[in-house]
Parts: structure tokens; C-alpha cells; sequence
């Protein structure tokens, strides 16, 4: 996926709604996340405002962020947010393409795992509690892969029980030997 870099500053604030945040309690043992993000579209001026509004008041102001452009379809230079300007960079190899990174003068630095906006609100539940246990030793890309195969699994175990509902083993198995269940019986 090519990244577009938009140069210009947008000084016209698009509406948002609070941001789906999950963060790591207060004063507890660091680990690989800070927390989770879960934005509602992968478009970076309407949502890093909405990020920024969450997080300056507990945070510190956010006076940077970085991505990883692969899930992002342009990365703008600067965003626009409440009272100042928030430069915006990415990494393509060096930066997993799962996690956002924000920079404060208070705080430092906060690593945040990104749920894509498409994500189920049950699994998005998930992810925002796997990034959070303090000391947390788990990746961003680590959680998605998880949850992929947690997904996979769930959606197989489904499969099969349509299967099994719709006659599965026993009309596959009549099937074989050339019964139709809509052919009468001689």
C-alpha cells in the first residue's frame, strides 16, 4: 500500500464523538502498550482531534504521532486540534503497522495498539483488554494475530455446527452413496 502525504494544514475541524480509548492504569509497571485505540475510520485529520481531546488532559498535551502507513490511506503532515498543531510522521518498516505512537512534553511517549475501525465491538472488547494489563509483554501485531485465530477458530466452530444443523455428516454421507433426501424412496 503507497501512503499519500498531504503537506497542507486543514484548518477546518471536522465533528467527532469521544474516542474509544483503553488505557494501562496510572502508575503501573510499563510494558509493550500503553493501551488501545479503536478509531472509527482510518482517516487521520478526523481522528487524531478526537484521540488528542481524550488523551491532553490526563496525558499532557500530544504534540506528535507517528503510524505505520498501512492502514492508513494518507498520512497528513500536521492535524489541526484544540489550541495547537499535532505533526504527524510514519515508519513504514520500523514501526509496527498495528500501534500508533503519541509523544508528550509530560508524559513521554505512549504506545497504543490500533483496532481497526471495522472490527467487531465484541472483539474490539478484547483486544482493549489484552493491551492493558499493566507490564503487558504482548505486540500490537502479537494481539491482532491472536485475535485473527481466535476469530478463525470461532467462525470454523460455526461452520461446522450450520453443517451439522443442515443434515451435515449424515446427508453428506447419503450423498455418497447416491440417496437424495428430495428423491423418493423405492
Amino acid at each position: 500500500m503507497t501512503a499519500t502525504i498531504e503537506p497542507t494544514i486543514i484548518t477546518e475541524r471536522l465533528p467527532s464523538a469521544t474516542a474509544r480509548l483503553s488505557l494501562t492504569p496510572t502508575g503501573s509497571v510499563p510494558g509493550l502498550l500503553d493501551g488501545a485505540w479503536w478509531p472509527r475510520s482510518r482517516d487521520l485529520l478526523r481522528e487524531i482531534p478526537t484521540l488528542t481531546d481524550a488523551l491532553d488532559a490526563c496525558w499532557g498535551r500530544i504534540t506528535r504521532v507517528t503510524v505505520n502507513p498501512t492502514h492508513w490511506p494518507v498520512v497528513p503532515r500536521k492535524v489541526p486540534v484544540a489550541g495547537h498543531t499535532v505533526h504527524v510522521g510514519w515508519f513504514a518498516a520500523e514501526q509496527d503497522p498495528n500501534k500508533v505512537i503519541l509523544f508528550s512534553y509530560t508524559v513521554g511517549r505512549l504506545d497504543l495498539l490500533v483496532i481497526p475501525p471495522e472490527t467487531d465491538p465484541a472483539a474490539a472488547a478484547r483486544l482493549m483488554a489484552a493491551a492493558t494489563p499493566p507490564g503487558g509483554t504482548r505486540t500490537a501485531c502479537g494481539l491482532m494475530a491472536d485475535e485473527a485465530v481466535s476469530h478463525n477458530a470461532a467462525e470454523s466452530r460455526r461452520r461446522e455446527e450450520e453443517w451439522e444443523t443442515d443434515g451435515g455428516a449424515a446427508s453428506a454421507g447419503a450423498a455418497a452413496i447416491g440417496i437424495s433426501s428430495s428423491s423418493p424412496r423405492r
